[in-house]
């Protein structure tokens, strides 16, 4: 019986509470990210439904391959990781790709520290992470800022030159005060482009 199980002690305690005690830094650091600065300014839901199980698989598989000897452990967890980067279909703006790169960070940092890394020296990287994020986005006019996808079939205001135009456009359609334009990718079978607008808010 024994040969069938992973460990010879079925249950860890002081192993479990380590886990448990990770897993919710972890979540803790990934939720002030994910909910109260990604999600506040952006409100996509999908995305942050995304970088929850990122961060929480990361910090998984991690933590597991942690056991495994070190240098093909190690090599193994990373290539898992950052790997599957590479086989997503859909083309995603740099500000998100950020998001993801920053809750695999923090999903790997709480997982992969071993005793050399004191509880506190955990804690002080974790909120500079955290704070270095809330600082770039909700300080002074940033947290003002707001963005959002649509369908735009002026082409012709997509050439370079025509950035003023294009801004005008745009502001005079939405009624937002949209000062830039990145284009997602251009649609020929219905003659218009993807883009994402940038606005301000009022204060």
């Amino acid at each position: 019986m024994k040969e069938l199980l992973v460990s010879d002690a079925i249950v860890d305690m002081p192993g479990l509470i380590t886990l448990l005690s990770r897993l919710a830094v972890d979540l803790a650091c990934a939720t002030v990210v994910i909910r109260l600065i990604y999600h506040r300014l952006y409100k996509n839901r999908e995305y942050a439904f995304t970088y929850y199980l990122f961060n929480v698989i990361t910090f998984c598989l991690c933590l597991v391959l942690r056991k495994v000897p070190t240098p093909f452990g190690v090599a193994l967890a990373l290539f898992g990781v950052f790997g599957i980067l590479r086989y997503r279909t859909e083309q995603i703006r740099i500000r998100d790709l950020t998001y993801l790169f920053v809750v695999i960070g923090i999903g790997v940092l709480n997982a992969m520290a071993d005793q050399s890394v004191s509880v506190a020296e955990l804690l002080v990287v974790d909120g500079v992470i955290v704070g270095m994020t809330a600082l770039l986005e909700l300080g002074s006019s940033r947290g003002l800022e707001r963005s959002t996808e649509m369908l735009y079939d002026q082409l012709e205001l997509l050439h370079p030159g025509n950035e003023e135009k294009l801004i005008a456009d745009l502001s005079a359609k939405t009624g937002l005060g949209v000062f830039r334009v990145e284009i997602t990718r251009f649609d020929m079978l219905r003659d218009a482009a993807e883009i994402t607008i940038f606005y301000r808010r009022a204060e």
